[in-house]
């Protein structure tokens, strides 16, 4: 089967020269013809990601075809109106993202669905808002995120320009998998749609409507006086990492009057991310550059995206002088003070306000919204589930969503977009630092005041990577083990309940109680003293995560306890 792929792939690739030649090169290698051909890339709530390459499971001009086939196809299912709404289509700055946009506005138009396209890559969140703004039926943004080089990926957006629901995911799948022949998908270029003047089929995004997308994020500044009087004493690094957030994170924080330094080298795009090891800024590696930079011009933050601009890693320097990255929740319960500080101050905090994160998110939300008498949602991993809330808000009009965010450093102030910002983070952090410097301290000594004034909430993320045609199985398999165990104690630490998102229960010494949410493979700790240990599968790669958190009102007491608690899970994890 494996082999009759193969060939089929080999003869009607003929006219293709760079995949028919990669295919070629592999003619004798049967374990790479197996592991390209063995399955289909899988579209799942997050769309397809896999390598770039010729065969069913890489991502190439085929593989999207097939899938905005699907798509297109989902779209003609709900009528003409829909076909008329169109898609709106951007993409980042990584190898063949252009190509594979392309691709897909091509097949959307043989099948007269209309298009709106960003000439040039634009991030995440203004492809979001694109869907939102130009009440798009879906949204296509062609990127991998943070994953290496060699990946690429396609994620698909429903109307309300959050990540698709799974529930029309489910028929998107269907309609895929209906189409066998992924080589003859049909498409017409944007070319031809140009040369026959047919407006009605192809908009091209224009300046003028990005600027709106601007303009949505400027009304969300919390801090312009303190930014007019300081902003010639704030030195901030920014780098885009050769991504598609220079362009529009330079232009927002220009409209609030502040300039960073850029690290030239890294400003540039580039398929290779030639100057890091991975296009990852939670890595405090992948600031590198431009923690050199800020030492060299005395600068006290570092903040760079990553290539679809929705992720914001963070780096400032302590109170001895180095500099510390920070993680996706210390950057998440800073912008979360500071916002609800200042929203107060302003007597700006609505009654009815929500903060939404993630359950897998630092407990420190928690506390910090206790204080100020603002209600916290927790919702499963993805932000498109606090996508949905926000919806769900808007439609109820019963909550006003104030703030969003996730561990891994995605964050969202206001509601013109449904997925991670890290324009609107950049500009709100940016904007904190001028803040803190109008009256008279650091972002790290705001850090330090929130641990003294909550406690020392200390989280950290593991994983566990599979290899091999079953490693997916095996990680999920892990996880079941996991479940099955009754543990009652890890280390010194007592379990007080365990909350098994899969089947919406969770169980401690009082018996049973139904969860808020259920259908969700994880496995969650809760500790007895205020932390918790979260079991989580990657939905979208054999990576087994695991999210430590513990609470203590000593700093070095909770580092020491965090340290031993993730030494005693593994030993439970491997017996």
């Amino acid at each position: 089967m494996v082999e009759e792929k193969y060939k089929f792939w080999l003869e009607k690739t003929k006219n293709d020269k760079e995949l028919h030649e990669e295919l070629l090169k592999i003619s004798d290698l049967p374990e790479e013809i197996n592991d390209r051909f063995y399955k289909e890339l899988s579209f799942g709530t997050a769309g397809l990601r896999g390598k770039i390459g010729a065969g069913t499971n890489r991502m190439n001009v085929y593989t999207v075809r097939r899938a905005t086939k699907g798509l297109a196809d989902f779209i003609k299912s709900k009528g003409k109106a829909a076909m008329q709404r169109g898609v709106a289509i951007s993409y980042d700055t990584r190898n063949k993202s252009e190509l594979f946009a392309r691709a897909a506005a091509g097949v959307l138009l043989y099948n007269d669905i209309k298009v709106y396209i960003y000439p040039e890559p634009r991030p995440v969140p203004m492809l979001s808002y694109a869907v939102r703004s130009l009440n798009a039926f879906a949204g296509i943004m062609i990127t991998a995120s943070h994953n290496p080089k060699e990946y690429n990926g396609y994620k698909v957006y429903g109307e309300d320009g959050a990540q698709m629901s799974p529930e029309d995911t489910d028929e998107v799948v269907k309609y895929i998998s209906a189409i066998n022949d992924y080589l003859s998908v049909k498409e017409t270029s944007i070319e031809s749609i140009k040369a026959k003047n047919n407006p009605p089929l192809l908009t091209v995004i224009s300046k003028s409507f990005q600027n709106r997308y601007y303009e949505e994020l400027v009304r969300l500044s919390l801090s312009r006086k303190a930014v007019r009087k300081v902003r010639k004493q704030i030195r901030i690094v920014y780098t885009p990492v050769h991504g598609s957030g220079f362009v529009p994170v330079m232009t927002i924080l220009k409209k609030i009057g502040i300039k960073p330094a850029v690290v030239e080298e890294q400003a540039v795009p580039d398929i290779n991310f030639s100057t890091v090891q991975v296009p990852n800024p939670e890595f405090k590696e992948t600031l590198s550059m431009g923690i050199a930079l800020a030492d060299k011009i005395h600068a006290d933050v570092v903040f760079g995206t990553d290539p679809d601009c929705d992720r914001l890693g963070v780096a400032i320097r302590n109170d001895k002088g180095e500099f510390e990255a920070l993680t996706g929740n210390q950057t998440g319960i800073l912008l979360l003070d500071y916002i609800l500080q200042r929203l107060k101050a302003e007597n700006k905090l609505p009654a009815n306000g929500v903060v939404v994160k993630s359950f897998v998110s630092t407990g420190m939300a928690k506390l910090i919204c206790n204080n100020y008498g603002v209600e916290l949602v927790e919702t499963p991993v993805g932000f498109k589930f606090i996508g949905e809330k926000i919806k769900e808000y808007e439609q109820t009009g019963e909550k006003e969503f104030i703030f969003g965010f996730e561990e891994s450093c995605g964050y969202l102030r206001g509601t013109h977009a449904r997925d991670k910002d890290a324009v609107v983070a950049s500009m709100l952090f940016a904007e904190m630092t001028c803040y803190y410097k109008f009256i008279g301290k650091g972002v790290y000594q705001r850090l330090c005041e929130i641990y003294e004034q909550y406690g020392y909430v200390l989280d950290e993320t593991d994983s566990i990577k599979y290899s091999g045609l079953n490693a997916m199985s095996e990680m999920n398999a892990a996880v079941e083990r996991m479940r099955e165990k009754k543990i009652t104690s890890i280390g010194i630490h007592t379990v007080s309940g365990i909350r098994d998102y899969l089947s919406g229960v969770r169980t401690s010494a009082d018996g049973e109680t139904a969860l808020d949410i259920k259908g969700v493979n994880c496995v969650y700790y809760e500790l007895l003293s205020g932390g918790f240990i979260c079991l989580r599968p990657s939905g979208t790669e054999p990576k087994l995560k695991i999210y430590y958190s513990i609470k203590s009102k000593d700093k070095a007491y909770a580092e020491k306890q965090l340290a031993e608690i993730k030494s005693d899970f593994t030993k439970l994890l491997s017996e």
